[in-house]
């Protein structure tokens, strides 16, 4: 079993590797290392730096042949992508098509990709299923949506065979703690509020305690990183057995507040956690809760470490070390 992982040695990349190499895969991780770190990659994985806009390096390193890629060098700030949409233009889907295009050269025919709930935009019914109309409300979420219906057209095309894995909001380390790599300039909840725990961030701001939910802030799905990429292993048992492209979401199906999480910070990390109330941001619903069914049945896909504790404690143990 060959993987080329690209995009390994990211936060969720590198847990993906460590996942495949866990169930006894040769891997090869390849990554510009923009916002991947050096410390993410495992001696055990080979590596190639390489940017997935440089047709002939990803070329050169697909033809050293690989069962299957896991694409997940991809930008995914969903406010900056409104900013510069030229700029995700260019790496998620020219970088994908380069992609896709020496897969079908070099003769790999199975193809995992990290997609994004983000596909979906604003809730018409939760929880949220494949058969959700697809309406992002932002570009990267575009992008995501383009790359999907751009697989769809290799797969009937180039007999490419690709599993589009619809993430929630990934949170969490590696629960054995093998993976130490702190994420850059974090956009989402649980790290920030990790950051401000470890003392690199003044205080956390919440946006709107005012939505029609228990406690008054937005309710998320968060799925942990190491169910995460379990999920990706299972894809690829998937498509090595079906030869048939599927496309899920990965959520716990549980929604947690912004202030369930927080209280469970503080509680774990022991430290204050300072927080403010600030106004809503425009177009964030109240709720947003995943169905997995689709996952348990095809891939047999559990979130088995997804509940709050082991996302804050799992959090904690990488972070505190910047508290030190």
């Amino acid at each position: 079993m060959r993987i080329l992982i690209l995009g390994g040695a990211g936060y969720i990349g590198s847990h993906v590797v460590r996942e495949f190499l866990d169930n006894g895969a040769e891997v090869t991780v390849f990554d510009n290392l923009s916002s991947g770190l050096r410390e993410n990659l495992f001696p055990e994985a080979a590596f190639v730096h390489g940017s997935i806009l440089d047709y002939d390096s990803l070329r050169r390193a697909m033809s050293e042949g690989f069962d299957a890629m896991v694409h997940l060098a991809a930008f995914k700030a969903a406010g900056e992508s409104m900013i510069a949409p030229e700029k995700y233009s260019v790496n998620n889907i020219s970088g994908t098509i380069n992609i896709l295009n020496a897969a079908a050269e070099t003769g790999i025919r199975r193809f995992i990709f990290s997609s994004s709930a983000a596909v979906y935009g604003e809730p018409e019914y939760l929880p949220i299923d494949e058969n959700h109309p697809l309406n992002p409300e932002n570009y990267y979420g575009f992008t995501k949506l383009e790359i999907e219906r751009i697989l769809s057209w290799y797969d009937q095309l180039k007999e490419i065979k690709f599993a589009a894995l619809r993430y929630f909001n990934a949170a969490g380390y590696d629960p054995t703690g093998r993976i130490t790599g702190l994420e850059q300039n974090p956009a989402n909840l649980l790290p920030i509020i990790m950051e401000v725990a470890a003392g690199t961030r003044p205080a956390l701001s919440i946006f709107g305690d005012d939505y029609n939910t228990p406690d008054g802030t937005g309710i998320r799905d968060y799925v942990h990183v190491s169910d995460l990429a379990a999920a990706h292993y299972q894809a690829f048992r998937y498509l090595e057995a079906k030869n048939t492209s599927l496309t899920v979401n990965l959520g716990s199906e549980s929604g947690l507040s912004v202030r369930e999480i927080l209280d469970t910070a503080r509680r774990i990390t022991g430290k204050e956690i300072p927080a403010r109330v600030a106004p809503r941001r425009p177009g964030d619903p109240a709720k947003l809760v995943a169905s997995s069914r689709l996952a348990r049945e095809r891939l047999g896909w559990k979130a088995l470490h997804s509940d709050v504790e082991s996302l804050a404690a799992t959090s904690w143990q990488v972070y505190k070390s910047a508290d030190a």
